[in-house]
């Protein structure tokens, strides 16, 4: 089976956010310690980073913990779903959505299973306007998921249109 030049190009998104993700949460664990020290202040109160084990999904909805293997089960197969539909996607904003989550998913679903939950550490919460603590992973799923509504909604506008030519 060959794999179209435009999944490549999912697959190399995700292979980006992996690894962006990883090295990251690497770095605030081993570089600067940010298990031990739980808090380095950035631009407060605007931007820290603050030490979060998340064991629920994005942004630590449904968390407890009990749902570890669940969760990660789930994120490698919706990776798995989202990479055979790259094998089908043709348009650039759909190919970038489904890299992002993808990337997303599988940088989460490997914390969760070396460490039993989420290194979470992006904090905005001293704005008072978003009180999750996030990650890299967590931001590639969100934008993913914000694209592939942008993408649905950019190709029903284009089909209606199209449609409207084909009337006339």
């Amino acid at each position: 089976m060959k794999i179209p030049r435009i999944a490549w190009a999912a697959y190399g998104f995700a292979l980006v956010i992996i690894v962006l993700d990883q090295l990251t949460k690497a770095w605030m664990l081993d570089g600067l310690s940010l298990r031990e020290v739980g808090r380095v202040l950035v631009a407060p109160p605007i931007l820290n980073f603050t030490y979060v084990e998340n064991t629920g999904v994005s942004f630590g909805l449904f968390g407890g913990g009990g749902a570890r293997w669940v969760l990660s089960v789930f994120s490698i197969l919706v990776a798995g779903a989202l990479a055979v539909w790259a094998l089908k996607a043709e348009r650039r904003l759909l190919v970038a959505a489904i890299g992002l989550v993808i990337g997303g998913a599988i940088g989460n679903a490997i914390d969760r299973i070396q460490y039993g939950y989420v290194v979470d550490f992006i904090d905005f919460s001293g704005t008072g306007v978003f009180p999750w603590v996030f990650n890299v992973a967590d931001s590639a799923i969100s934008v993913g998921l914000v694209l592939l509504i942008l993408d649905s909604v950019l190709s029903e506008r284009k089909a209606g249109v199209g449609a409207a030519h084909e009337k006339a």
